[in-house]
């Protein structure tokens, strides 16, 4: 720094205090610091006024280059829009597929699955523990039949599709490949996204089966197959979004996410696998939560850490295993049951948030979501205001626009720094698998929901509608979507019909052949895919792990 920019910054530091002192006077000094507290690692408190002081030794750098802080493409949304993603999933296979084609012909440009707690727990919708369950909060799925009702008339070698499953993701992968090859689609071009991500199960979603390690291997067992067999899809999304959910702070999720994709990355290594090879395809999924600018400071010191990790940790040589893709979503647990209209106001500038941050895919929540699952016509809003972002307010024109702000710039880098901060005490458990064994993650984002519940129940956090310009309930209603419990016996009906008319001798063979492989520690996914194909049931699949693997059960931390 030549000594006339150093004597620059000294002047414009100057300039800024001179200001609050004769601008603001007394106001300010009435003016509550807002403070930012994480736990575990604390951000200075928000100044006032921003300067080029706050912003010195910061490179901001250029999109497409690296660390990608400003976007991992030079040409931003110029190039392309992101795409627009809605969530949608519920009661049976037909009713979601009439979901789907109905957002699609609103100009919904990707699909992503929501699955009912039986699907997402391994367990068929016959199962005495999924009674009361069955299509409520995302589509039942118990076997390729429904799979096959589900993605009816939807080439899957011409959408994208995204499924958040988690323990049973390669039973679900399974059936995806299957009903894709029976499409006769091309395997060099399906392109989609598995969640997958079974670390942030133990740490944040609680919907687990088997003990963390050999889930661990069921997960790279995926990267290895689609690496070798559909080059195109993404078989992990490393999601953030339900631990910030749980209660963590941006920092957290941000750190926790990181750190996740860090171990699985570890793992593939461990495996044998090139970084350069495998690591192209892992994709990330972040939340989009109130703190407009604390956002997108997160989303930019994402691809930051990630970039830097890659290189300097596993030597990585291929740009595309520095960028860090990634989907998101606007903030489900702020949403409020009280005037719910005003979920569409939280939603817009959640989403606006993750536009700036540079994300590449997006759900909008739909405003009626803290009540019940989406009706059609709160999800056609949800996508509408995604395009009204993209096509009326101007901001996909030209790629970063709050690159270089002094508040944001700053923000990042101290985003950048925490992160490494959390980075360096989960290696000290030696990797998030032992640190998620010990309780770390779990027992911070513990004590951030505490202390952000306390908060608004002091007024200190303001929710409106909720603790601030608080209404009549009865003068806020509106219409939710109401599950008809017949989906039950409609579902049960035709998992009847399956048991009874496909091959079991198939069945026990091809669940026996996946025995074997995971006792002989092979890769699994070619015996699930036999299993999937042969009408074997997810419950049945995930009994034949579960009797190789064990089951998890949560230590008291």
């Amino acid at each position: 720094m030549t000594p006339e920019i150093k004597e620059a910054l000294t002047e414009a530091e100057a300039d800024k205090q001179r200001w609050e002192a004769e601008t603001l006077g007394k106001v300010l000094e009435k003016t509550p610091e807002r403070k930012q507290k994480f736990e575990g690692v604390s951000l200075e408190p928000v100044e006032r006024l921003y300067t080029e002081a706050d912003s010195e030794g910061i490179d901001v750098g250029f999109p497409g280059e690296f660390p990608y802080k400003r976007g991992i493409h030079p040409t931003g949304y110029r190039g392309k829009l992101w795409t627009m993603r809605q969530f949608a999933g519920f009661s049976s296979p037909e009713n979601t597929n009439a979901r789907f084609k109905y957002l699609m012909e609103h100009g919904q440009t990707g699909l992503s699955v929501a699955y009912d707690l039986p699907a997402l727990m391994g367990l068929d919708a016959d199962s005495p523990l999924s009674e009361g369950e069955v299509g409520k909060c995302g589509v039942a799925v118990s076997s390729l039949a429904d799979f096959e009702v589900l993605f009816d008339g939807i080439p899957l070698d011409a959408v994208t599709v995204s499924q958040t499953i988690n323990a049973p993701a390669p039973i679900f992968l399974a059936m995806y490949l299957v009903v894709a090859e029976k499409q006769k689609a091309d395997f060099n071009k399906i392109s989609g996204t598995l969640q997958n991500d079974i670390l942030k199960e133990y740490i944040a979603q609680k919907e687990w089966i088997y003990p963390i390690k050999p889930a661990m291997k069921l997960v790279i067992d995926t990267f290895e197959y689609t690496t070798k067999y559909v080059p195109k899809y993404n078989p992990i999304s490393i999601s953030g979004y339900h631990i910030r959910e749980a209660g963590a702070t941006a920092l957290q999720e941000l750190a926790f996410t990181l750190r996740d994709g860090v171990e699985y990355v570890q793992y593939g290594v461990d495996r044998g696998m090139d970084v350069d090879e495998f690591v192209p395809r892992l994709s990330f999924f972040f939340n989009a939560h109130n703190d407009f600018f604390e956002e997108i400071a997160k989303y930019r010191a994402a691809r930051v850490v990630w970039a830097r990790t890659m290189k300097e940790r596993f030597g990585a040589k291929n740009p595309r295993t520095m960028q860090l893709r990634f989907h998101t979503q606007t903030a489900g647990v702020s949403l409020t049951v009280q005037q719910p209209l005003n979920n569409i106001a939280r939603v817009a500038i959640q989403a606006l948030a993750g536009v700036l941050g540079g994300t590449q895919s997006l759900h909008t929540d739909s405003y009626d979501e803290a009540l019940a699952l989406p009706t059609d016509e709160a999800a056609l809003i949800a996508l509408r205001t995604q395009q009204i972002i993209a096509e009326e307010t101007g901001v996909a024109n030209t790629v970063d626009p709050l690159g270089g702000s002094w508040y944001v710039e700053s923000l990042t880098e101290k985003m950048i720094g925490g992160c490494m901060d959390y980075f360096a005490k989960i290696d000290g458990f030696g990797g998030m698998v032992e640190a998620i064994e010990a309780g770390f993650p779990q027992r911070e984002i513990q004590e951030s929901a505490y202390q952000y519940q306390k908060a608004v129940e002091r007024g200190e956090q303001t929710i409106v509608g909720v603790n601030k310009y608080v209404m009549e309930e009865e003068k806020t209603k509106v219409d939710i979507l109401q599950i008809d419990e017949a989906v039950r016996d409609h579902q049960l009906e035709r998992l009847a019909h399956v048991k009874a008319t496909r091959d079991n001798g198939a069945v026990v063979n091809a669940l026996d052949k996946l025995k074997l492989a995971a006792r002989a520690n092979e890769n699994t996914m070619p015996a699930i895919i036999e299993a999937v194909g042969a009408y074997a049931t997810v419950e049945e699949i995930c009994v034949a792990l579960r009797d190789v693997y064990g089951i998890y059960e949560e230590p008291a931390f």
